[in-house]
Protein backbone atom coordinates (compact mmCIF):
# COMPACT_ATOMS: atom_id res chain seq x y z
CA UNK A 1 0.00 0.00 0.00
CA UNK A 2 2.28 2.94 -1.31
CA UNK A 3 1.36 6.52 -1.48
CA UNK A 4 0.26 7.35 -4.92
CA UNK A 5 4.01 9.92 -5.01
CA UNK A 6 5.95 6.78 -4.08
CA UNK A 7 7.70 5.40 -7.46
CA UNK A 8 7.20 1.96 -5.88
CA UNK A 9 3.26 2.05 -6.60
CA UNK A 10 4.00 1.71 -10.29
CA UNK A 11 5.03 -2.25 -9.38
CA UNK A 12 3.03 -4.79 -10.45
CA UNK A 13 0.41 -6.10 -7.80
CA UNK A 14 1.08 -9.15 -5.89
CA UNK A 15 -0.90 -12.36 -7.54
CA UNK A 16 -3.85 -13.21 -5.71
CA UNK A 17 -3.29 -16.60 -3.10
CA UNK A 18 -0.19 -14.79 -1.74
CA UNK A 19 1.34 -16.24 1.25
CA UNK A 20 -0.29 -13.97 3.23
CA UNK A 21 -3.48 -16.03 3.50
CA UNK A 22 -1.65 -19.25 2.42
CA UNK A 23 1.09 -18.87 5.55
CA UNK A 24 0.64 -20.83 8.99
CA UNK A 25 4.02 -19.88 10.64
CA UNK A 26 6.00 -16.73 10.39
CA UNK A 27 9.53 -15.82 11.35
CA UNK A 28 10.62 -12.68 14.12
CA UNK A 29 12.03 -9.92 12.60
CA UNK A 30 16.14 -9.59 13.53
CA UNK A 31 17.45 -6.50 14.94
CA UNK A 32 21.17 -5.64 15.29
CA UNK A 33 21.78 -2.03 17.47
CA UNK A 34 25.71 -2.09 16.63
CA UNK A 35 25.69 1.31 18.44
CA UNK A 36 24.67 -0.70 21.57
CA UNK A 37 25.64 -3.61 21.43
CA UNK A 38 29.66 -5.05 21.86
CA UNK A 39 31.24 -6.33 18.40
CA UNK A 40 32.07 -9.56 17.49
CA UNK A 41 35.96 -8.52 17.04
CA UNK A 42 37.76 -5.88 18.22
CA UNK A 43 41.23 -4.69 18.06
CA UNK A 44 43.57 -2.22 17.40
CA UNK A 45 42.78 -1.57 13.89
CA UNK A 46 38.85 -2.47 14.12
CA UNK A 47 35.75 -2.88 15.68
CA UNK A 48 33.41 -5.66 13.95
CA UNK A 49 30.00 -6.20 14.12
CA UNK A 50 28.16 -9.64 12.73
CA UNK A 51 24.68 -9.93 11.81
CA UNK A 52 22.58 -12.27 9.51
CA UNK A 53 19.46 -12.34 7.19
CA UNK A 54 18.53 -15.76 6.13
CA UNK A 55 20.65 -16.12 2.88
CA UNK A 56 23.22 -13.14 3.75
CA UNK A 57 25.91 -11.96 6.18
CA UNK A 58 26.20 -8.32 6.96
CA UNK A 59 29.71 -6.95 8.21
CA UNK A 60 29.71 -3.24 10.11
CA UNK A 61 33.50 -1.90 10.50
CA UNK A 62 34.54 0.93 12.25
CA UNK A 63 38.01 0.90 10.72
CA UNK A 64 41.20 2.72 11.13
CA UNK A 65 44.39 2.92 8.58
CA UNK A 66 45.87 0.01 8.17
CA UNK A 67 42.52 -2.35 9.15
CA UNK A 68 42.76 -5.76 7.02
CA UNK A 69 40.17 -8.17 6.06
CA UNK A 70 40.78 -11.03 4.04
CA UNK A 71 38.92 -13.59 2.34
CA UNK A 72 40.41 -17.24 1.43
CA UNK A 73 38.64 -19.36 -1.54
CA UNK A 74 35.58 -17.23 -1.05
CA UNK A 75 32.78 -18.96 -2.79
CA UNK A 76 30.56 -15.99 -4.41
CA UNK A 77 30.85 -12.51 -5.56
CA UNK A 78 30.49 -10.33 -2.04
CA UNK A 79 29.68 -6.66 -1.54
CA UNK A 80 31.83 -3.65 -0.27
CA UNK A 81 29.97 -0.37 0.61
CA UNK A 82 32.03 2.74 1.52
CA UNK A 83 29.46 5.18 2.52
CA UNK A 84 31.50 8.24 3.78
CA UNK A 85 33.73 10.07 0.96
CA UNK A 86 36.45 10.26 3.54
CA UNK A 87 37.17 6.45 3.60
CA UNK A 88 39.27 4.78 1.02
CA UNK A 89 40.39 0.90 0.49
CA UNK A 90 43.23 -0.80 -1.50
CA UNK A 91 41.27 -3.88 -3.06
CA UNK A 92 43.66 -6.79 -4.00
CA UNK A 93 41.92 -10.07 -6.05
CA UNK A 94 42.48 -11.49 -9.01
CA UNK A 95 46.48 -10.64 -9.05
CA UNK A 96 45.16 -7.13 -9.14
CA UNK A 97 45.19 -4.52 -6.46
CA UNK A 98 42.49 -1.85 -6.90
CA UNK A 99 41.93 1.82 -5.48
CA UNK A 100 38.92 2.22 -3.85
CA UNK A 101 37.78 5.53 -2.93
CA UNK A 102 35.04 6.76 -0.33
CA UNK A 103 31.38 7.11 -1.35
CA UNK A 104 31.20 4.02 -3.77
CA UNK A 105 30.37 0.44 -3.93
CA UNK A 106 32.29 -2.63 -5.12
CA UNK A 107 30.87 -5.87 -6.06
CA UNK A 108 34.24 -8.56 -5.83
CA UNK A 109 34.93 -11.54 -7.35
CA UNK A 110 35.01 -15.17 -5.76
CA UNK A 111 38.39 -16.55 -4.66
CA UNK A 112 40.89 -15.00 -2.52
CA UNK A 113 40.50 -11.15 -1.74
CA UNK A 114 41.70 -8.73 0.61
CA UNK A 115 40.88 -4.93 1.99
CA UNK A 116 43.31 -2.78 3.27
CA UNK A 117 41.79 0.41 4.99
CA UNK A 118 43.93 3.33 3.59
CA UNK A 119 41.96 6.13 5.19
CA UNK A 120 39.15 5.34 7.99
CA UNK A 121 35.81 5.22 8.44
CA UNK A 122 33.48 2.91 7.78
CA UNK A 123 33.23 -0.10 6.13
CA UNK A 124 30.29 -2.65 5.32
CA UNK A 125 30.74 -5.93 3.62
CA UNK A 126 27.57 -8.47 2.63
CA UNK A 127 28.12 -12.18 2.12
CA UNK A 128 26.27 -14.87 1.24
CA UNK A 129 25.29 -17.31 3.69
CA UNK A 130 27.33 -19.84 1.69
CA UNK A 131 30.34 -18.19 3.87
CA UNK A 132 29.63 -20.39 6.91
CA UNK A 133 32.76 -19.05 8.98
CA UNK A 134 30.66 -15.81 8.61
CA UNK A 135 27.79 -16.99 9.54
CA UNK A 136 28.85 -17.94 13.13
CA UNK A 137 30.20 -14.78 14.03
CA UNK A 138 26.63 -13.36 13.51
CA UNK A 139 25.43 -12.06 16.95
CA UNK A 140 22.29 -13.57 16.09
CA UNK A 141 23.34 -16.91 14.71
CA UNK A 142 21.00 -18.66 16.86
CA UNK A 143 18.14 -17.48 14.80
CA UNK A 144 18.87 -19.28 12.14
CA UNK A 145 19.21 -22.76 13.50
CA UNK A 146 16.17 -23.55 11.23
CA UNK A 147 15.58 -22.20 8.11
CA UNK A 148 13.19 -19.33 8.45
CA UNK A 149 9.90 -20.06 6.44
CA UNK A 150 8.65 -18.48 2.92
CA UNK A 151 11.85 -17.91 1.72
CA UNK A 152 13.06 -20.50 -0.73
CA UNK A 153 16.54 -21.54 -1.28
CA UNK A 154 18.98 -18.89 -2.38
CA UNK A 155 20.22 -19.03 -6.17
CA UNK A 156 22.96 -16.91 -7.91
CA UNK A 157 21.94 -14.67 -10.57
CA UNK A 158 23.65 -15.04 -13.91
CA UNK A 159 27.45 -13.76 -14.31
CA UNK A 160 27.89 -10.72 -15.38
CA UNK A 161 28.71 -9.29 -18.46
CA UNK A 162 32.58 -9.83 -19.32
CA UNK A 163 32.87 -12.62 -16.37
CA UNK A 164 33.93 -12.51 -12.65
CA UNK A 165 35.88 -9.27 -12.04
CA UNK A 166 36.02 -6.17 -9.30
CA UNK A 167 33.53 -3.72 -10.33
CA UNK A 168 33.80 -0.42 -8.37
CA UNK A 169 30.01 2.17 -9.07
CA UNK A 170 30.12 5.70 -7.34
CA UNK A 171 27.26 6.43 -5.25
CA UNK A 172 27.34 10.18 -6.56
CA UNK A 173 24.36 9.69 -8.65
CA UNK A 174 21.38 12.45 -8.72
CA UNK A 175 17.90 11.73 -8.12
CA UNK A 176 15.59 11.00 -11.02
CA UNK A 177 11.49 11.23 -10.85
CA UNK A 178 10.12 8.28 -10.75
CA UNK A 179 13.11 6.22 -10.39
CA UNK A 180 13.17 4.15 -6.30
CA UNK A 181 16.37 5.16 -4.68
CA UNK A 182 19.94 4.09 -6.01
CA UNK A 183 20.44 0.32 -6.81
CA UNK A 184 22.70 -1.83 -8.00
CA UNK A 185 22.68 -5.62 -8.47
CA UNK A 186 25.61 -8.46 -8.57
CA UNK A 187 24.97 -12.18 -8.97
CA UNK A 188 24.69 -12.30 -4.97
CA UNK A 189 23.01 -9.21 -3.80
CA UNK A 190 20.74 -5.86 -4.76
CA UNK A 191 21.57 -2.62 -2.80
CA UNK A 192 19.23 0.55 -2.40
CA UNK A 193 20.91 3.86 -1.09
CA UNK A 194 18.31 5.51 -0.37
CA UNK A 195 18.54 9.05 -0.47
CA UNK A 196 19.01 10.82 2.83
CA UNK A 197 15.51 11.62 4.16
CA UNK A 198 15.72 14.85 6.15
CA UNK A 199 13.49 15.47 9.19
CA UNK A 200 10.40 13.11 10.76
CA UNK A 201 9.11 11.04 7.78
CA UNK A 202 5.62 12.61 7.20
CA UNK A 203 3.30 10.05 8.68
CA UNK A 204 0.32 10.54 6.30
CA UNK A 205 2.60 9.41 3.71
CA UNK A 206 4.10 5.98 4.76
CA UNK A 207 4.69 2.84 2.96
CA UNK A 208 3.23 -0.46 4.20
CA UNK A 209 3.59 -3.45 2.03
CA UNK A 210 4.73 -6.81 2.29
CA UNK A 211 7.08 -9.40 0.09
CA UNK A 212 5.80 -13.35 -0.47
CA UNK A 213 9.04 -14.88 -0.75
CA UNK A 214 12.23 -12.71 0.35
CA UNK A 215 13.73 -10.62 3.30
CA UNK A 216 14.55 -7.44 3.25
CA UNK A 217 17.35 -5.58 5.37
CA UNK A 218 17.51 -2.33 6.22
CA UNK A 219 21.00 -1.20 7.32
CA UNK A 220 20.39 2.48 9.09
CA UNK A 221 23.73 4.60 9.07
CA UNK A 222 22.32 7.89 10.41
CA UNK A 223 19.44 9.24 11.59
CA UNK A 224 17.11 6.86 13.72
CA UNK A 225 14.00 4.99 12.48
CA UNK A 226 10.79 3.13 13.82
CA UNK A 227 10.23 -0.20 11.86
CA UNK A 228 6.52 -0.78 11.95
CA UNK A 229 6.27 -4.47 11.45
CA UNK A 230 2.21 -6.28 11.43
CA UNK A 231 2.38 -10.19 10.90
CA UNK A 232 -1.13 -11.58 9.41
CA UNK A 233 -3.53 -13.30 10.94
CA UNK A 234 -4.13 -17.09 10.20
CA UNK A 235 -7.02 -19.31 11.79
CA UNK A 236 -4.61 -20.52 13.85
CA UNK A 237 -4.55 -18.07 16.54
CA UNK A 238 -1.06 -20.06 17.78
CA UNK A 239 1.05 -18.42 14.35
CA UNK A 240 -0.08 -15.33 15.37
CA UNK A 241 2.50 -12.74 16.30
CA UNK A 242 2.02 -9.24 17.89
CA UNK A 243 3.06 -5.99 15.90
CA UNK A 244 6.41 -4.90 16.21
CA UNK A 245 7.07 -1.01 16.83
CA UNK A 246 10.64 -1.45 17.20
CA UNK A 247 13.02 2.25 17.64
CA UNK A 248 16.75 1.37 16.08
CA UNK A 249 18.87 4.09 16.38
CA UNK A 250 22.08 3.85 14.06
CA UNK A 251 23.97 1.78 13.10
CA UNK A 252 22.06 -0.42 13.12
CA UNK A 253 20.27 -3.62 10.91
CA UNK A 254 17.05 -4.66 10.77
CA UNK A 255 15.73 -7.61 9.09
CA UNK A 256 12.32 -7.68 8.21
CA UNK A 257 10.90 -11.39 7.49
CA UNK A 258 8.12 -12.62 4.84
CA UNK A 259 4.94 -11.99 4.24
CA UNK A 260 4.92 -9.22 7.05
CA UNK A 261 3.81 -6.02 6.55
CA UNK A 262 6.50 -3.41 7.10
CA UNK A 263 7.29 0.54 6.95
CA UNK A 264 10.02 2.25 8.33
CA UNK A 265 9.83 5.77 9.71
CA UNK A 266 12.46 8.98 9.78
CA UNK A 267 12.16 10.11 12.98
CA UNK A 268 15.72 12.81 14.02
CA UNK A 269 15.28 16.31 12.37
CA UNK A 270 18.70 15.74 11.07
CA UNK A 271 19.12 13.11 8.13
CA UNK A 272 18.05 9.73 8.41
CA UNK A 273 19.87 7.78 6.13
CA UNK A 274 18.64 3.55 5.11
CA UNK A 275 20.33 1.20 2.77
CA UNK A 276 18.06 -1.72 1.95
CA UNK A 277 19.45 -5.11 0.83
CA UNK A 278 18.08 -7.99 -0.89
CA UNK A 279 19.88 -11.45 -1.42
CA UNK A 280 19.13 -12.61 -3.93
CA UNK A 281 18.56 -9.55 -6.19
CA UNK A 282 14.86 -8.58 -7.12
CA UNK A 283 13.15 -9.60 -9.91
CA UNK A 284 10.36 -6.57 -9.22
CA UNK A 285 12.84 -3.99 -9.09
CA UNK A 286 15.14 -5.38 -12.06
CA UNK A 287 11.65 -4.98 -14.19
CA UNK A 288 11.67 -1.41 -13.84
CA UNK A 289 13.18 0.24 -16.73
CA UNK A 290 16.14 2.10 -15.32
CA UNK A 291 15.89 1.65 -11.93
CA UNK A 292 19.03 -0.82 -11.21
CA UNK A 293 22.09 1.47 -12.05
CA UNK A 294 24.53 -1.37 -13.43
CA UNK A 295 21.92 -3.76 -15.06
CA UNK A 296 23.85 -3.23 -18.42
CA UNK A 297 26.97 -4.94 -16.63
CA UNK A 298 24.63 -8.07 -14.42
CA UNK A 299 21.61 -9.58 -16.45
CA UNK A 300 18.82 -11.10 -15.19
CA UNK A 301 17.35 -14.82 -14.94
CA UNK A 302 14.57 -15.05 -17.20
CA UNK A 303 11.75 -13.44 -15.60
CA UNK A 304 9.07 -16.07 -14.81
CA UNK A 305 5.88 -16.36 -17.06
Amino acid sequence: MYNSSDPRASLAPQPSGTAQSAATRFAAAEYARFYADPPQISDSFSRQWYARGQNFVLVYIEAESGAAFSRADQPDEYVVLLPDASTAVAVECQGQQHALPGYTIAFVPPGSSRIVVEKPGRVVLMFTTRSADLCALCGNAASYAEAHPHIPPFEAWPEPVGGMKFRPYSLDVPEVPGRFGRIWRCTTFMVNFLPAQFGPRDVTKLSPHHHDSFEQASLALEGSFMHHIRWPWTPNLHAWRADDHEHCGSPSLAVIPPPAIHTSRGLDEGANQLVDVFSPPRMDFSLKPGWVLNEADYPMPTPPA
